[in-house]
């Protein structure tokens, strides 16, 4: 009987053995057929799509985006933006920034996106003496995953509400925000999640976060969508969706938005 059982053992060690190898084979097969496809230097691979740059921002003037971004706001009208009924955009525009107009409601992109690059600028406004969440609002990749706006050189918020949070699940690396009045940049990559037709997560929505050109969200994996004291699921949802910029109450202040959209192998 011990010897039947130790034949059996070895067998299946020998049978997990040899698929583990079959597994790695074909693992380093798709990933050989990726290196071998082109050879080294070779003149006949198809050369990368030019795009022109743009420029940085100042303090007193926006930078002007690449040239293949989809321009959300240049300084002039809320054309790209709406409410979340569709009702035109509540927000007002003036001096080249738009601003919110508390208790206006959400501002949503007309048009929508899948996996892409956001460029966002903003300032909170005048700190008026609270300590809490001074300048809240915040930018929902999706209109799902937000990351959290507010002046955290004033803010004595939990860690996963201050500027650059994942709200409610990653707080920044580093604070790296300005001081109120101040233009700041987010600058996002955003994949989001995949379902298959069955409505099943396959992968989960995974973001790098910019701020003021300091790493503070490094390729973090969320685990649904952001909310307030709740974890809530991921569900089926479509493979583009709007950006969101949020009425918190504050008149936080925003200028040079775009987006570029990624193809899945950017």
């Amino acid at each position: 009987m011990r010897k039947t059982y130790l034949i059996v053992s070895i067998i299946t060690v020998v049978t997990i053995f040899i698929l583990s190898i079959i597994h790695l084979g074909i693992g380093l097969s798709i990933q050989s057929e990726g290196l071998t496809r082109w050879q080294i230097h070779d003149m006949n691979r198809p050369q990368p799509p030019v795009v022109a740059p743009g420029e940085a921002s100042t303090q007193d003037r926006p930078g002007r985006p690449p040239s293949d971004a989809v321009v959300l706001f240049d300084g002039t009208d809320l054309s790209a933006w709406q409410g979340a009924k569709g009702e035109p955009a509540p927000w007002k525009v003036e001096k080249g920034y738009l601003e919110v107009v508390p208790k206006s409601g959400d501002i949503y992109t007309k048009q929508a996106f899948g996996d892409s690059q956001v460029h966002v600028e903003w300032a909170s406004p005048e700190w008026a003496g609270d300590t809490f969440d001074p300048g809240n609002s915040g930018v929902f990749l999706a209109a799902l995953y937000e990351v959290q706006i507010v002046d955290s050189v004033h803010s004595k918020i939990y860690a996963d509400g201050q500027a650059a949070a994942m709200y409610g699940q990653y707080p920044p690396l580093v604070n790296a925000c300005r001081a109120p009045g101040l233009w700041q940049t987010y600058d996002i990559v955003f994949r989001d999640a995949r379902f298959n037709t069955g409505g099943k997560l396959l992968r989960p929505a995974i973001i790098t976060v910019f701020h003021n050109g300091v790493l503070v969200q490094d390729h973090v994996e969320l685990t649904g969508p952001t909310a307030h004291h709740q974890r809530p699921p991921y569900l089926p949802h479509p493979a583009r969706m709007p950006l969101r910029l949020q009425d918190h109450n504050y008149k936080v202040r925003f200028r040079n938005i775009w987006i570029r959209e990624l193809s899945e192998g950017q």
